[in-house]
C-alpha cells in the first residue's frame, strides 16, 4: 500500500549533501573517463534524486521487477549518468563500478542515453525529449486501471518522472500533460527540472512560458521549490502524494552544481567538465576522493537505501498471495494470451471460411477485435478521436476515464504522439497490451513513439487506417502513399497490411502473440473483396507472403498486398483467358517474410517474372523484385476523387496488371 504523508521531518543537511555529492561525483567522472555526455543535468538533479530515493521511492533494489513498485522514468535521458550512479549507489545487480567507468562504451549498460533491458533502474529507453514525460503518463494509466481491476491491496504504487527545459518544450508534452489532468492521474508526479538552460544557452532564447500555469491549466496541481532544498522537496513530495490531481514539482536547479565556472552555464550542458574544472568541483564540493571512489560510510548508507522497500516487498507478497485476483493478476503481467486467442481465433476464421464477408479490412478489424477482445481481457484500446473510422471499439469493453479506472478503452483525443507514447508507457508498465488507431498517414505524428516502441522491443498495437489513395475524397492530404516504405524501414516493426478478414484476424492474433515489439496494422476504409476462400488450421500471415491463388507451372508472378490483392486475383482470371498462367502471392507482412527459409521464398515466388502490386511507393519491394520485374503502384502524392476513379487515375488497375503480364511473357 502508499505510505501516507508524513509530516516534515527536518534535514540533515551534512549528511544529505555527501550522499547527493556521491552521485555528482560519479556522474563528472564517468562523463570524463568517456570524454563524452552530459554532467550538468545529473550534477543538477542529484538533490531531488536523493531526496526521492532515499525517503520517498518504493522499490527493492534487490526486487527490481516488483510489480509493485514506484516507477521512476528519467524523461531527460541525456542526463542518464544520474540514473547509473544512481543503480550503482543503490546496489541493483549488474550495475558494479566496472559499468560506470565504461560509461557510453559498446558494449556496456550504461548506454549514452537510457536503453530499457540494458540497465537496472532504467523503466524505459529515453533520450528523445519529452518521450519518457509521455511513458510515464502511459505507466500512470495503466497503474489506475490495474488497481480498479485487482485492488490496491495488490496494484498501488506512483509514477515519478524527472522532466527537463526541452522536455516541456517539446509538443508531445502537452498534448501527455493534458491526457493526465484529464484523467486525473493522481499517483503521477513530475519534477521540473527547471535550470533554465538549453543547449543554445539560457532558455530565454527561445521560451518563455509559465509552466506552473500551462500544467494548472491542464488540471494539474503544480508548485515551485528550490531543488537544492532537500527540505521543500520532501515537503513538496508529501503534498503531491496527498492531491487529488498528478502533480509538477518545478525545482529551480543550477545545472553543473559544483562547478566552479561552468555551473549554470551551458558548457556544463552536454560535454566533459575538464580536469581543472573537476578538480575545482571537487573543491568546491568538499569531496576529496579520487575518481570512483565512494568511501565505505557513504556507499553503506545509500545500500541501505536500496534495502528500505524490502519489507513493503514483502508485505506486498504477503497481500498478493491471500487475494482472490491473484491468479488473474499474474496471468496479467505474465502477458501471455496465445492459447485462449488462438483457440478463438480458429473458431473465428472457420465461421469466415463458410460464408466469406465483403467488407474494409477496417471493418474486419473489429469483427476480430470482438473475439480479441473477450478471449484476451488485458487488452487496453482507445483512438486518437476516430473510433468511428478506425473501428477499434467493441461492443463488450467500458470507457476508462476518471470515473472508471477498470474500463478498457481510452479516448485520447486529437493527440496521436501522446497517445503511441502512452500506449508504450503502458507496454512498459505490464499487466496490459495496449493498441491505439488513427489514420496511416499520422503515423508521421505518432512515428517517434513507434521507433522506441520498435527499440524497446515493447508491444504497442498501432491500428492505422485509410491506408491509401483508396480513402478517395479526402485527397492527397489524408492518402499515405510513402508511409507503408517509411514504416517498414524501422527494425523491429511488423508492419501487416491483410487482403481480406481471415488475413485481418490472423494478423491481429500475430501482433498480441509478438512481445518482442510493437506491430502495425495498415487497413483499408473501402471494402475488399475476400481473397481466401477456404479455411486453414495454419496461420499462413504467419508466413509473411504465401500463395493465395496458383496456377501449375506459372508464367507470371503477381504479388500484391492489402487492397491489391483482389486486383491480382481479377488480373489472374482475365490472364488465365489468354492462356497465361498466373500465381497470385498475398505479403501481408514484409518482415515476416524475409524471415522466413530461403527455400521457402524461392518456392513461393518461383523463377517466372514477377509482377509487385501496391498502392503505395515502390521502396522496399526489392524483397520480392528483381531488376527486370515490374511494380504497379504509386510515384507521387495522390488526389481528391472517388476511390475508384483514383485507381484509375494512378493506373493501379486489373488492366495495368494484364497488360505488364503479357509484357513480360511475350
Amino acid at each position: 500500500m502508499l505510505a501516507p504523508a508524513r509530516a516534515e521531518a527536518p534535514v540533515d543537511m551534512a549528511a544529505h549533501a555527501r550522499l547527493a555529492n556521491a552521485v555528482r561525483a560519479l556522474a563528472m567522472d564517468a562523463v570524463e573517463k568517456a570524454k563524452s555526455g552530459h554532467p550538468g543535468m545529473p550534477m543538477g538533479a542529484a538533490d531531488v534524486a536523493t531526496v526521492l530515493f532515499t525517503r520517498f521511492l518504493k522499490f527493492d533494489a534487490a526486487a527490481p521487477d516488483w510489480p509493485d513498485r514506484d516507477r521512476f522514468v528519467l524523461s531527460a535521458g541525456h542526463g542518464s549518468m544520474l540514473l547509473y550512479a544512481l543503480a550503482y549507489l543503490l546496489g541493483f545487480e549488474g550495475m558494479d563500478i566496472e559499468e560506470i567507468k565504461n560509461f557510453r562504451q559498446l558494449g556496456s549498460k550504461t548506454a549514452g542515453h537510457p536503453e530499457y533491458g540494458h540497465a537496472p533502474l532504467v523503466e524505459t529507453t529515453t533520450g528523445p525529449l519529452g518521450q519518457g514525460l509521455a511513458n510515464a503518463v502511459g505507466m500512470a494509466i495503466a497503474e489506475a486501471h490495474l488497481s480498479a481491476r485487482y485492488g490496491e491491496d495488490v496494484v498501488d504504487h506512483r509514477t515519478y518522472a524527472i522532466a527537463g527545459d526541452g522536455c516541456l518544450m517539446e509538443g508531445v508534452s502537452q498534448e501527455a500533460i493534458a491526457l493526465a489532468g484529464h484523467l486525473k492521474l493522481r499517483k503521477l508526479i513530475v519534477f521540473f527540472d527547471d535550470n533554465q538552460i538549453s543547449i543554445d544557452g539560457p532558455t530565454s532564447l527561445s521560451d518563455s512560458t509559465d509552466q506552473l500555469a500551462r500544467f494548472e491549466a491542464s488540471g494539474w496541481r503544480a508548485e515551485r521549490v528550490d531543488g537544492h532544498d532537500p527540505g521543500a522537496i520532501a515537503a513538496a513530495i508529501e503534498r503531491a502524494h496527498a492531491s487529488d490531481r498528478p502533480s509538477l514539482i518545478a525545482c529551480r536547479t543550477i545545472i553543473g552544481r559544483g562547478a566552479p565556472t561552468k555551473a549554470g552555464a551551458a558548457s556544463s550542458h552536454g560535454s566533459p567538465l575538464g580536469a581543472d574544472e573537476i578538480k575545482g568541483a571537487r573543491e568546491a564540493l568538499g569531496w576529496p576522493y579520487p575518481p570512483f571512489e565512494i568511501p565505505d560510510d557513504i556507499l553503506g548508507e545509500w545500500r541501505a537505501a536500496g534495502r528500505r522497500g524490502a519489507d513493503a516487498r514483502q508485505q506486498w507478497r504477503a497481500r498478493l498471495d491471500a487475494s482472490p485476483h491473484r491468479g488473474a493478476f499474474e496471468a496479467a503481467l505474465a502477458g501471455d494470451c496465445s492459447r485462449a486467442l488462438a483457440s478463438a481465433m480458429s473458431g473465428y476464421k472457420k465461421t469466415l471460411a463458410k460464408a466469406p464477408p465483403t467488407v474494409s479490412t477496417r471493418k474486419a478489424s473489429e469483427m476480430a477485435l470482438e473475439v480479441v477482445n473477450a478471449a484476451a481481457p488485458t487488452t487496453i484500446g482507445g483512438s486518437a478521436d476516430l473510433t468511428g473510422s478506425n473501428n477499434t471499439k467493441t461492443k463488450n469493453i467500458d470507457i476508462l476515464s476518471a470515473e472508471n479506472y477498470a474500463g478498457r478503452y481510452i479516448h485520447y483525443g486529437i493527440r496521436e504522439h501522446g497517445m503511441a507514447a502512452a500506449m508504450n508507457g503502458m507496454a512498459l508498465h505490464g499487466g496490459v497490451i495496449p493498441y491505439g488507431g488513427t489514420f496511416l498517414v499520422f503515423s508521421d505524428y505518432c512515428r517517434p513513439a513507434i521507433r522506441l516502441a520498435a527499440l524497446m522491443g515493447v508491444r504497442s498495437i498501432f491500428v492505422m487506417t485509410h491506408d491509401s489513395i483508396g480513402l478517395g475524397e479526402d485527397g492527397p492530404t489524408h492518402q499515405p502513399v510513402e508511409h507503408l516504405a517509411a514504416l517498414r524501414a524501422i527494425p523491429n516493426l511488423k508492419v501487416y497490411r491483410p487482403a481480406d478478414a481471415i488475413e485481418t484476424a490472423e494478423c491481429w492474433e500475430l501482433a498480441l502473440a509478438d512481445d518482442k515489439g510493437p506491430s502495425l496494422l495498415a487497413l483499408t476504409r473501402q471494402n475488399l473483396a475476400p481473397a481466401r476462400l477456404q479455411h486453414t488450421d495454419e496461420n499462413l500471415s504467419a508466413r509473411g507472403a504465401y500463395v493465395v491463388s496458383d496456377a501449375p507451372d506459372p508464367d507470371v508472378v503477381l504479388i500484391a498486398t492489402g487492397s491489391e490483392v483482389e486486383l491480382a486475383v481479377a488480373a489472374q482470371q482475365s490472364l488465365a483467358g489468354g492462356k497465361i498462367r498466373a500465381r497470385v502471392v498475398s505479403a501481408p507482412c514484409f518482415e515476416l517474410f524475409a524471415a522466413q527459409p530461403e527455400k521457402y521464398r524461392k518456392d513461393v515466388l518461383g523463377k517466372a517474372p514477377r509482377i509487385g502490386v501496391e498502392a503505395a511507393i515502390r521502396q522496399g519491394w526489392d524483397l520480392f523484385l528483381r531488376r527486370k520485374d515490374v511494380f504497379i503502384g504509386m510515384t507521387g502524392f495522390g488526389a481528391s476523387a472517388p476511390a475508384p476513379v483514383l485507381y484509375e487515375h494512378f493506373g493501379v488497375t486489373k488492366a495495368a496488371i494484364v497488360d505488364a503480364a503479357k509484357k513480360l511473357v511475350g
